[in-house]
């Protein structure tokens, strides 16, 4: 089986974000997802907390997304789990970037909504930039970078997930093994994704 690379990652990263802003059959865009959640808050800050929840409970409960498999394809094998729960994550951090008035089409905004999946990690990889999160200067100054440094970033974005998903125990050493069918599920748990939540929130100010 061929070893996932960093590379991989990053494809998988594109996929599914794009796959968020385009919507999938029976899920709606980001920005759908954002105006749900905004009609049924009196402000954007309860908005953002009640997606977090609720998204949040997609990512720990067993079925939340399926079919995705056909959708979002790889020359590796990646257990649907791993690209259903990324797809829910990052639809989700994309929407509350919209809530927040960013244009979730940016690259740089992209690259954001990449380092949030990261949950505390992002804070090391901004702190490698300079920048502190919850800072609402920080856009700008990524704004202001290099193409060639918001790669660096993406990169390190990379690095950190294929090391996280070692750790946890959801891929060994970078050797995935098939499962059958999109199913979300031991990807990632409770606590993590509303840590991403909550970076979200801080980078997103």
């Amino acid at each position: 089986m061929k070893k996932i690379t960093e590379d991989d990652i990053m494809r998988l990263l594109d996929l599914t974000y794009n796959a968020a802003l385009k919507g999938i059959p029976g899920l709606g865009t980001a920005e759908e997802l954002a105006e749900e959640y905004i009609k049924k808050a009196p402000t954007i800050d309860e908005a953002i907390d009640k997606l977090i929840f609720w998204q949040t409970s997609k990512c720990t409960a067993s079925g939340a997304v399926t079919g995705l498999g056909g959708i979002i394809t790889l020359p590796v094998a990646i257990p649907a789990n791993i690209s259903s729960t990324i797809y829910i994550q990052a639809r989700m951090i994309a929407a509350i970037a919209y809530m927040r008035g960013y244009d979730i089409r940016d690259d740089t905004v992209k690259s954001l909504v990449y380092m949030c999946l990261c949950g505390n990690a992002a804070k090391d990889i901004a702190k490698q930039l300079g920048i502190k999160l919850g800072n609402k200067v920080m856009f700008n100054m990524i704004k202001k970078l290099p193409g060639k440094i918001i790669i660096e970033i993406n990169k390190k974005v990379g690095f950190r997930l294929l090391t996280k998903f070692g750790q946890t125990g959801i891929v060994n050493l970078g050797k995935m093994i098939p499962l059958v069918g999109a199913v979300v599920g031991g990807g990632f748990d409770l606590v993590t994704t509303r840590t991403i939540g909550e970076i979200t929130k801080l980078t997103f100010c």
